[in-house]
């Protein structure tokens, strides 16, 4: 991991591809695509940029990220063999957190591919390393844990499947058990969805 966590500052220009943040009088330019910095704001505003160092022996560079689940997820990405940190980047300014964890937790390949510049497989490789981080995680005991979530007056017995799903969803996307489970106890509503959960529970871990 990359020596920087965060830069705020300025929002000087972004492109298609950048955007400069001026800290302390010092511009830095950020790798970060339109579908991600539109959400930062405009030139002039005050902005947080969570970002990645990636350090080479010709090239330092700076991608950036608009929350902070969409850098844990991309870190989550460069994990995976064959998967460098412009793929990854590229699949986070395509895919949200929630939408990409399901779609790892659910073995659903097609739509993996269908995000730009990711292989079958790529995909398939995403798939199976992750899927194999959570069975050497405690994700299945943290799932136990947060199912044994109280029943709300007149509410209804939780469903143990979305809640041990959105804990490994979680986890794939790098939060620590714990937290994980957590994170969804709170979350969890009656009739939740289980991408509902997930985006929950996501904005939960941001506060």
């Amino acid at each position: 991991m990359g020596i920087y966590s965060y830069i705020k500052g300025s929002l000087i220009d972004k492109s298609d591809d950048t955007v400069v943040v001026d800290n302390n009088g010092i511009g830095y330019e950020i790798i970060c695509p339109y579908s991600i910095s539109d959400t930062l704001g405009s030139s002039g505003d005050e902005v947080k940029v969570y970002i990645y160092q990636s350090v080479r022996e010709d090239d330092i560079t700076l991608y950036g990220f608009s929350t902070l689940q969409m850098k844990e997820m991309f870190l989550s990405l460069i994990q995976v063999s064959g998967i460098g940190p412009k793929v990854a980047h590229s699949i986070c300014s395509q895919v949200e957190p929630d939408r990409f964890a399901l779609a790892v937790i659910g073995g659903d390949i097609s739509f993996l591919t269908s995000v730009k510049g990711l292989g079958k497989k790529g995909a398939e490789r995403i798939v199976l390393e992750l899927k194999d981080k959570l069975n050497k995680s405690g994700a299945a005991s943290a799932a136990k844990k947060a199912i044994s979530i109280p029943v709300k007056a007149g509410g209804k017995a939780p469903e143990s499947s979305v809640i041990s799903d959105a804990v490994e969803a979680l986890v794939v996307l790098g939060y620590k058990e714990q937290a994980a489970a957590e994170a969804v106890s709170v979350a969890y509503e009656d009739d939740i969805t289980l991408q509902n959960l997930i985006k929950k529970s996501l904005k939960s871990l941001a506060r």
